[in-house]
């Protein structure tokens, strides 16, 4: 499949709503903008992308994936940079991702032409829903899901691939609470833990909503086997500044290999910070924290960006960080992925692609 501009049908809205968007209150995932893009999946092959008006999806009672949960997704961002110029940060990286979820999910591989090219179009479509303010962007939510109608157990053979797009002000308004949990289990080896599958997601809201009850913001995750090793945070991967190195969680089977993750360990290397991929427990985050070389802790994501941790809560015991202004780590690397996303510094690694 071979998508250009001309082969993507453009139905555009009468009258925008742009003035809905309050660029002073933007509340994230409440107002979309105008248009959406849309294709199908049948018979083995993509057919017509059409970028048409926001709306309401009709759908049978009976679709594949309200039963059986052939659902992914991802998140991408578009900013404006210093000139005003509308880019969008990585989408390849993000197309990879979402075919990856594909694969183990069962469903078909999105061409890059769709996903990149269909995005690019929808984007410069709907450019002045892009807000300006630091620390804002427009909010891509690309996914797909199965659209059999029929409630046999089987893999489907119809899909949509669709992409919304919504302003975005910051996910975290400061930093946040995090509750290390040691009775659920986000995933297992062998899973789907490594995909942005809808059900992952699905799974986490019980508890989450349990520990919200108990003033927390958010879940780090442990290992299913023995609840010993941190994973991720609900939306988003996590890092721990331990003395002079900075660690995450390496990636397998059952942790997400973030985009905004990628490119905070390559920036962090170059400005010379060792940084480790590895198992990290919760014993060696609490052993670190009581000889006070816990310095920050952080997490990355697209939706959430680099969003500092004020506390963790691990059984009785409340690790609390030092204080914001005297994390450096953090910091820095949250100012240069703004000024690279923002066109205030040069993109050296190609992750900026303009309209």
């Amino acid at each position: 499949m071979s998508v250009s501009t001309m082969d993507i049908h453009v139905q555009k809205v009468e009258k925008s709503r742009i003035n809905q968007l309050d660029p002073n209150n933007i509340q994230f995932g409440k107002l979309y903008a105008d248009h959406m893009l849309i294709a199908n999946y049948e018979d083995g092959e993509w057919k017509q992308p059409e970028i048409v008006p926001f709306g309401n999806l009709s759908l049978s009672p009976a679709t594949t994936f309200m039963h059986y949960g052939q659902a992914i997704f991802e998140g991408v961002k578009a900013y404006k940079d210093a000139d005003g110029n509308a880019v969008i940060f990585r989408p390849h990286d993000n197309w990879k991702r979402m075919n990856r979820s594909a694969h183990r999910m069962g469903m078909p591989d999105v061409p890059e032409e769709l996903f990149v090219e269909g995005m690019r179009q929808l984007v410069k479509l709907d450019k002045n829903w892009i807000p300006t303010g630091e620390g804002t962007s427009l909010y891509i939510r690309p996914f797909m899901i199965a659209t059999d109608e029929f409630i046999g157990v089987k893999p489907a053979e119809k899909f949509s691939f669709i992409i919304i797009t919504s302003p975005a002000g910051p996910y975290y308004a400061r930093p946040v609470n995090i509750f290390v949990q040691d009775q659920y289990v986000r995933a297992f080896p062998g899973g789907i833990g490594f995909t942005k599958a809808a059900g992952n997601y699905g799974a986490s809201m019980y508890p989450t909503m349990e520990i919200r009850k108990m003033g927390y913001d958010q879940i780090l995750w442990t290992d299913g086997l023995e609840h010993k090793y941190v994973q991720e945070i609900g939306t988003m991967n996590v890092f721990f500044v331990i003395g002079d190195k900075v660690i995450t969680p390496n990636l397998g089977e059952t942790i997400l290999e973030g985009v905004t993750r990628d490119s905070v360990i390559t920036l962090l290397r170059e400005k010379g910070v060792t940084v480790e991929e590895r198992p990290l427990s919760i014993d060696e985050i609490v052993d670190a924290y009581k000889k006070g070389e816990l310095k920050e802790a952080f997490g990355t994501g697209t939706a959430a960006s680099i969003s500092h941790i004020a506390e963790l809560t691990y059984h009785d015991l409340h690790i609390k960080l030092p204080e914001e202004k005297n994390w450096t780590i953090s910091d820095w690397v949250k100012q240069e992925m703004n000024d690279i996303r923002y066109g205030r510094k040069a993109d050296t690694h190609g992750w900026i692609v303009k309209l």
